[in-house]
């Protein structure tokens, strides 16, 4: 196996990132979904208002995946916590124990910042990320149903007077 190293991610980095999010995107049947330039991301993971943040992971100084979290925060714990937005490791470096790598230095993180959880979401159709995830010891949070409003259907919510 080679040594992985995970380091905080730099504006130097917006394009490689960027094109790690299209490869998930082809991944995830869902490359049309990928409006995001490379000023976005450098402007959205390393602006002056920030508030998501990136991990590079890279062997001999090739990056091969990255990770994009932010924190949230449980009202119940009264703590923070790391939720995972992306995690990707590109084809010819899986097998190899990066993501493992990847998510416990996360897993590291949120305990030594005494955060109370680490979460993400996985497509449900996605057994191999399923049983990766699984193999860890976490679990699914199935009472849970994820809602999102988007595009023109976030606009006219928004755009509806209050009653």
């Amino acid at each position: 196996m080679s040594e992985l190293t995970i380091r905080a991610a730099e504006p130097a980095d917006a394009e490689q990132i960027l094109g790690f999010i299209t490869e998930l995107a082809i991944y995830e049947k869902a490359e049309h979904e990928v409006v995001a330039t490379v000023e976005d991301i450098r402007e959205r993971l390393f602006g002056a208002d920030a508030s998501v943040y990136a991990l590079m992971a890279e062997v001999a100084g090739e990056p091969v995946g990255f990770a994009v979290y932010f924190l949230n925060f449980s009202t119940w714990l009264g703590r923070h916590g790391i939720f995972l937005e992306d995690l990707y490791i590109t084809p010819s470096a899986r097998g190899q124990g990066h993501a493992t790598t990847l998510l416990r230095y996360l897993a590291q993180m949120a305990v030594e910042q005494g955060y109370g959880r680490f979460e993400w979401n996985v497509l449900d159709w996605n057994a191999p990320a399923i049983g990766f995830y699984e193999s860890l010891g976490a679990t699914p949070q199935s009472e849970w149903i994820g809602y999102r409003l988007e595009g023109e259907a976030l606009a006219a919510f928004a755009a509806t007077p209050n009653r």
